[in-house]
């Protein structure tokens, strides 16, 4: 089927109401102006709202106080999420100070790490979102498509000690989002004072996505084995590094990766990317922007449950989508090159590399920076960035590598982690350290339960249970979220909690450590007594019958407690 054969069987299909939204909105523009004016109320129409993503901030509320306002006959507490626009999550020690600057002037004090290697502000006001995203600019960085149907935040391995590679695949995400980046001029006009376009909105082009972009958000990441950091088979398009004589040769391409689901939904499901084959360096561009030109076309634009690209090759066929991409492309893809991941986390505390350079990988609870009584973390991070002379890199496991410390600033940083209480991460244990949640409540509209704040309260049961056990330092992942969308990747976790109402959980069990396996129902609807109750015994077999380097999804799935599926790749 040809483009124009797919663009007049959509028209005869009922289309939803976020594609006539956009196809209305004069590229993104909307009434965004006339909300933002409006100083009766802290929110925007939602129809402005849904746009609003696109220049990378939603509209939220909280919740804890959201039924007593109601009752006080008062709107909801607004208040806006904006999320920058980081490829590969690596920034310089004076873009961290114009961030950090942000968050105190117009946030709520705190940044947040995501598991999209990217930062995130929240409780920004209304009447502040400009300033914010002037700040943001100043800082050398946008927030243009970190949200909306588009192509989000690219992520990439980024740690400089694991692998001198590192800055290669970071090159490669800056240049994969450059080229997928709406050419939107109604961001510069609404937040940066651009000079307003005359032409009529007809006379402007999105060359890439077009006037109603893609069906659903689309995300990109590049792995480079054996480190799975970035969980590259949760990726709409994954790129996997192949290296030869220490050079990357090429990338093997995954396609149809994606976490959200639906509860009580069949239809709806998490889905793994698969390998269709590699392309040489030169190719990935290319073959980037016409996988993303056949979900604009051929993605499902009437059902938004049924959009995400991982549909779309489902509905149609691995052997379809090849050969439509291989068409486009006008050449083939070469088979598939070898690989092996070995793990999906970071490896915390302080590591020397072969150029005698420090890093220091902290581990970040939840991702959540702000001071506490327990640690400055704000503040401390603002004293380094002060000082430090190499970089900062986020990861998207939550975590933050303040990279590249000359010996002779080492003993300056180690000052300041302590006069701040950093936290010694080294001596977490193995759960902790491979943990992950949302934020959830009380500001994500789509939260069920908790998950970013109860994180430490479920740890604090758990923890206990391993180090009775012995297997305090045995590494397992458990992701946490407050619904089944999946932005913390629960279904890849070796325990998966999913929230489903407050103070209940789907748990899942049986993912690959290495991110190869997604996990399986276990029990629906549990509370957190019910959790420990159930994972404690499941914990103690482990500890007693696992074989020699073991890991817990695969020890679940050997003593039966779920059926086996495939093998990790």
């Amino acid at each position: 089927m040809t483009r124009k054969e797919a663009l007049t069987t959509e028209k005869q299909v009922p289309r939803s109401e976020e594609e006539a939204i956009k196809e209305r909105s004069a590229y993104l523009r909307g009434q965004i102006v006339e909300a933002l004016a409006d100083d009766v109320t802290g929110s925007v129409p939602a129809p402005d709202g849904m746009l609003l993503k696109f220049h990378g901030t939603y509209q939220q509320d909280d919740r804890d106080v959201r039924s007593e306002r109601l009752r006080q006959k008062l709107e909801p507490a607004y208040s806006f999420m904006i999320r920058v626009r980081m490829p590969g999550g690596v920034c310089t020690p004076a873009q961290w100070l114009a961030l950090d600057e942000v968050a105190r002037q117009h946030a709520d004090y705190s940044l947040r790490l995501t598991t999209r290697q990217t930062l995130q502000y929240h409780g920004v006001l209304k009447r502040k979102l400009k300033a914010a995203m002037a700040g943001i600019k100043h800082a050398l960085f946008d927030s243009i498509a970190a949200c909306g149907d588009v192509n989000r935040n690219v992520v990439c391995h980024n740690n400089p000690w694991l692998s001198p590679l590192h800055d290669e695949l970071h090159a490669w995400s800056r240049r994969l989002s450059d080229a997928l980046l709406p050419k939107m001029r109604a961001y510069h006009e609404i937040w940066l004072d651009g000079e307003k376009v005359a032409a009529e909105p007809e006379e402007e082009q999105e060359p890439l996505y077009g006037a109603t972009y893609l069906p659903r958000k689309f995300k990109i990441g590049l792995a480079l084995p054996p480190h799975n950091d970035i969980d590259v088979f949760a990726q709409d398009l994954g790129f996997i590094a192949i290296v030869v004589d220490k050079k990357v040769a090429g990338f093997n391409v995954s396609v149809g990766g994606g976490m959200g689901t639906t509860h009580n939904d069949l239809a709806t499901y998490p889905r793994l990317g698969d390998v269709i084959g590699f392309v040489l360096p030169e190719q990935l561009l290319e073959v980037a922007e016409n996988v993303v030109r056949i979900q604009r076309d051929f993605g499902d634009r009437s059902n938004r449950k049924h959009a995400r690209f991982k549909y779309t090759l489902d509905d149609r066929g691995l052997d379809w989508f090849k050969a439509e991409l291989e068409e486009r492309l006008g050449w083939r893809l070469q088979a598939a090159r070898p690989f092996r991941f070995e793990s999906t986390g970071d490896p915390l505390g302080w590591v020397r590399d072969g150029r005698g350079q420090w890093h220091l990988t902290l581990g970040v609870l939840s991702g959540r920076l702000r001071d506490t009584p327990e640690t400055a973390w704000l503040s401390g991070l603002r004293a380094i960035a002060a000082v430090h002379q190499g970089d900062f890199r986020l990861t998207a496991n939550q975590n933050l590598i303040i990279a590249r410390i000359d010996e002779q600033q080492k003993p300056t940083i180690e000052k300041l982690l302590d006069e701040h209480r950093f936290p010694d991460a080294g001596r977490w244990g193995g759960l902790r350290r491979n943990a992950l949640s949302c934020v959830a409540f009380p500001t994500c509209g789509l939260a069920m339960a908790e998950s970013e704040r109860w994180l430490p309260i479920l740890l604090a049961r758990l923890e206990p249970i391993l180090k009775k056990a012995r297997l305090e330092k045995t590494a397992i992942t458990l992701r946490v979220t407050g619904c089944p969308n999946g932005c913390a990747r629960p279904f890849l976790g070796e325990i998966g909690l999913v929230g489903k109402a407050p103070g209940r959980y789907k748990l899942y069990l049986g993912g690959g450590f290495a991110g190869g396996r997604l996990n399986q129902l276990y029990r629906d609807g549990v509370s957190e007594d019910e959790i420990i109750a159930l994972l404690g015994p499941i914990i103690e077999h482990y500890a007693k019958e696992r074989q020699r380097g073991e890991h817990f999804g695969d020890f679940v799935l050997r003593a039966g407690y779920l059926p086996e599926t495939h093998a990790e790749p």
